[in-house]
């Protein structure tokens, strides 16, 4: 069984970061632009643009369109120092005197009286004598004459830039008087994004043929008393092969101002003061916006007035501030993607984890140069795409890798048949290469444990033997519980026992020492729910004892398979002497007993006695027995360590033949407390038939009855 890692973990990421990259190239269903708008708008409020300090640009949100309200808003804004006058939007709609007495009789009445009346548009031109009026056009709605365009438009370059511009057939201008006084006339069209939010104002927009510039960029140009507005062209950008040629920039005075190849600008906000008609200040020298009332305006700072957006874009063109996102800047976005991607796809190589430390790492990072080149260049780096990009990148991989490992955990249950621990199986599932099934030779601590005395209980439950297997799996599930609890595989199971080892599938330094606290922890267990057995039994219940055989030592580990079953298993001389073990461990008294080279492994762990000297054969070696009589407080107890003096005694005049000196150490030690009657009896057997039948000169100590 090769287990791998799944194509998926790769695959549905790497199609998800394609993805990506054609989003930031071609911003299908302004995917791209949603995403990087909002991340925009979160720079713009955490640094806002400051106010501008000469000429000072203020908002007066009018609370009426009239022209009488106008002309006496104007007034008042003289008589405060302001310099400049900004009309966001034309005075209401009057009706002009001109054509209602062309409507009259000449000689009547109403005709003398209206002919005294002024022009629609001459109160305001008025009260604006001495001041720079720039008044607004409405491009787009139909009007009976053409608005009067002030301003002409030159560019720097070998190609028309202005073929891109948003072209209008129709527009409304504030009429002849007002037109005629004022010293600009601009389109106070704002334009916002998909989203309902205004970002980014055009310089100029096409009426027919002829350019007309925004409120904004007229403003300026009145402001810097220019008779022109000079562009760039973006000619040299070698995007230009494939969308043609636009405006790069436009120039002012101090400035170059960016722009994209439509003329839009985008625009930075803040640091703009609204105030109102009761207490305007001291406006010497300011530029002053006034429009109408309510804040029906969505930008990144929130709600404005048509007034408050067309000062932010003259402040941010006064300062040089407008924020740019060149073209270039999507190719190094898209680079970013692929390498960050590529990045992404080696870490899932290696694991999911090095993928998430991966992410942690670079989207700060991202983030933080998106932000750096923000605040100290100007540039609109989106980091929001890719970021989106790799993180559903990572969940797509996670949830395949999740999926993997869930299908893989079922296929170990499967395979395994629950002989693995859970924490054994979890970490195979995560690391598929941990688990070699083709044969390898490891040292492991083998566990045989079983039950004595049920047959003898089978025969009480002959006539229930539903309530027997109850009886029996409600004693060995908890001691099957333990030796995977402690980190065993299990390797057989029968209705009297089963067996575990430790060290295989998966490496364990400190398998003895696990091996043998999984015993403490079955005989311990067993303690317990010996009292349950005997009670469901009967009054007159059948003695049920456990024996635990330990044994340490090399094996061949491996797995087999059949009928579409596969199991793990381990085959050597630890096996066998195991199960040896485990077989006469009804003759010691003490449950857990283990050979010489488990004990070895542990002796400062638990407190052990030799019991015994074993050998399967007349030329096979002798092995030493020691049963756990306890843990390390036990281990240092006077009294354990006088009874540990007695054996080794006991057995040093055993091995010299000196049979009455044993027993009368047997003796001595059937005094001392924690020593086990039923061990002493059978060391007596023993010398008996040592007496009769003397073991030799060169006798190792190991028992080698020709029967027993």
């Amino acid at each position: 069984m090769r287990l791998s890692k799944p194509i998926s973990l790769w695959l549905a990421p790497a199609l998800i970061l394609a993805l990506g990259v054609l989003v930031l190239l071609f911003n299908p269903f302004s995917w791209e632009s949603a995403l990087a708008n909002r991340l925009f708008d979160s720079w713009q409020r955490h640094r806002p643009l400051a106010a501008h300090t000469a000429p000072r640009v203020v908002a007066l949100d009018l609370p009426a369109l009239d022209e009488e309200t106008m002309a006496a808003a104007v007034r008042r804004l003289a008589q405060s120092g302001a310099k400049t006058v900004v009309l966001a939007a034309p005075p209401a709609p009057e009706p002009s005197p001109r054509r209602l007495i062309a409507k009259l009789p000449p000689d009547s009445k109403a005709a003398a009286i209206l002919s005294g009346l002024p022009e629609p548009g001459a109160r305001l031109a008025a009260a604006a004598s001495g001041l720079a009026l720039v008044v607004p056009a409405t491009l787009g709605r139909a009007a009976d004459r053409t608005p009067a365009i002030k301003a002409r438009f030159l560019y720097r370059g070998s190609r028309d830039p202005f073929t891109k511009m948003p072209r209008f057939t129709a527009g409304a201008g504030s009429g002849p008087a007002l037109e005629a006084a004022a010293a600009g006339h601009g389109a106070a069209n704002l334009v916002p994004d998909s989203d309902g939010v205004v970002r980014r104002l055009p310089i100029a927009l096409r009426l027919g043929d002829a350019l007309m510039p925004s409120l904004a960029a007229e403003t300026l140009r009145v402001i810097e008393h220019r008779p022109a507005i000079t562009v760039t062209t973006d000619e040299r950008d070698p995007l230009t092969l494939l969308r043609g040629v636009g405006i790069g920039a436009m120039r002012t005075d101090d400035a170059s101002l960016l722009t994209a190849p439509d003329g839009s600008m985008w625009l930075r906000w803040g640091g703009v003061e609204h105030i109102t008609m009761a207490r305007p200040g001291d406006l010497g020298g300011a530029v002053v916006v006034m429009g109408p009332p309510g804040a029906n305006i969505d930008t990144p700072l929130g709600r404005d007035t048509p007034a408050g957006v067309t000062a932010n874009a003259l402040n941010t063109m006064l300062q040089g501030a407008a924020p740019v996102r060149p073209a270039w800047l999507h190719l190094i976005e898209v680079l970013l993607l692929a390498l960050l991607g590529g990045a992404l796809l080696a870490a899932l190589q290696r694991g999911v984890s090095w993928a998430a430390a991966l992410l942690v790492v670079v989207l700060p990072a991202l983030f933080l140069s998106a932000w750096l080149a923000f605040a100290r260049g100007g540039l609109l780096l989106d980091a929001a795409t890719p970021a989106v990009a790799l993180v559903l990148a990572f969940i797509a991989a996670a949830l395949a890798y999740a999926n993997e490992l869930r299908m893989i955990r079922a296929g170990l249950r499967l395979a395994f048949a629950d002989s693995l621990p859970g924490t054994t199986v979890g970490r195979i599932a995560r690391s598929p290469a941990l688990l070699t099934t083709d044969g390898e030779t490891r040292d492991v601590t083998y566990l045989v444990c079983g039950v004595r005395g049920l047959t003898e209980l089978a025969a009480r439950y002959r006539d229930d033997a539903a309530g027997f297997t109850h009886l029996m799996r409600q004693t060995l599930a908890p001691l099957i519980d333990q030796a995977l609890a402690h980190g065993g595989t299990i390797d057989r199971l029968a209705a009297d026992g089963f067996a575990a080892f430790w060290n295989a599938p998966l490496d364990d330094p400190q398998h003895a020492l696990h091996a043998c606290a999984a015993a403490a922890a079955i005989a311990d267990t067993f303690s317990r729910i010996a009292g349950e057995i005997a009670a469901e039994a009967d009054q007159n219940a059948i003695p049920v004892e456990i024996g635990i055989g330990l044994a340490s030592g090399p094996v061949i580990a491996g797995s087999f398979s059949g009928h579409g079953r596969m199991g793990y298993s381990v085959n050597g001389e630890a096996v066998a002497l195991a199960q040896r073990i485990q077989a006469r461990s009804h003759q010691y008294g003490p449950s857990v007993i283990a050979a010489a080279g488990t004990r070895a492994a542990t002796d400062s762990g638990f407190a052990w006695l030799e019991i015994d000297t074993i050998a399967a054969g007349a030329s096979d070696p002798a092995v030493t027995l020691f049963a756990m009589t306890g843990n390390p407080v036990m281990r240092a107890s006077p009294k354990f360590r006088a009874l540990t003096v007695f054996h080794d005694h006991i057995f040093q005049a055993i091995r010299k033949q000196q049979w009455a000196m044993a027993r009368e150490l047997i003796a001595q030690c059937r005094r001392l407390s924690g020593a086990s009657q039923k061990m002493y009896d059978l060391y007596l057997s023993r010398i008996a038939w040592y007496e009769k039948h003397p073991p030799g000169e060169n006798w190792d100590g190991a028992f080698r009855p020709v029967r027993e």
